[in-house]
């Protein structure tokens, strides 16, 4: 099956564009283009950084850049430990809890065209085309249930004969005034 933007429901807010290449009663593989994001890496623990780097975030998007100018709200917001370089060659280690979360910036835009961050902390930067394995799920987001949707997906695709790569990412699609019962949150796995 080959579609592009499956999910109409989240048409109020824009999302990257992709193709569904295989449906799971368990997840999707999706193929995402290329989309610019605007991020931060903050300290955790997890749910902690969310709410960190939605400020910092969206100080950016309602006009914390040069040009004070305004930029739509997009989804998912996405969240994914961070893996830093250590001194010895070809060896990465979680350097304590840190989060990388990004903000997808709305289409039209390239990098050269997105207004400057007042704040250094939030870089700009393009995510280039890549391939995910996606599980949904609604509820609070929490560490423990991110974990637990986490180890869901690794099974499925463990019993499919996939291999995942990469650090897991939480992508979630509503805003905090939506009910957890109706809010669309993924895991995201790079797939080969």
């Amino acid at each position: 099956m080959n579609e592009t933007r499956a999910e109409p429901e989240v048409r109020k807010t824009g999302e990257p564009t992709y193709r569904i290449l295989q449906h799971d009663d368990a997840f999707d593989i999706r193929m995402y283009e290329p989309y610019l994001v605007a991020e931060v890496t903050v300290p955790g623990p997890a749910e902690a950084a969310g709410s960190t780097a939605f400020r910092l975030l969206s100080g950016y998007i309602f006009g914390g850049n040069k040009g004070a100018q305004q930029l739509a709200m997009t989804a998912p917001v996405t969240q994914t430990p961070v893996l830093l370089d250590m001194t010895a060659p070809v060896t990465q280690e979680r350097a304590g809890e840190h989060y990388i979360v990004h903000f997808v910036m709305p289409p039209g835009y390239t990098l050269d065209t997105l207004p400057t961050p007042n704040d250094a902390r939030v870089t700009l930067r393009e995510v280039p085309a890549q391939k995910v394995a996606v599980l949904k799920y609604s509820g609070r987001w929490t560490e423990e249930n991110f974990v637990e949707h986490l180890a869901e997906l690794r099974a499925s695709l463990g019993a499919a004969s996939l291999v995942s790569h990469g650090e897991p990412i939480l992508s979630r699609y509503n805003g905090p005034y939506v009910l957890p019962f109706l809010r669309r949150n993924e895991v995201w796995l790079a797939v080969e």
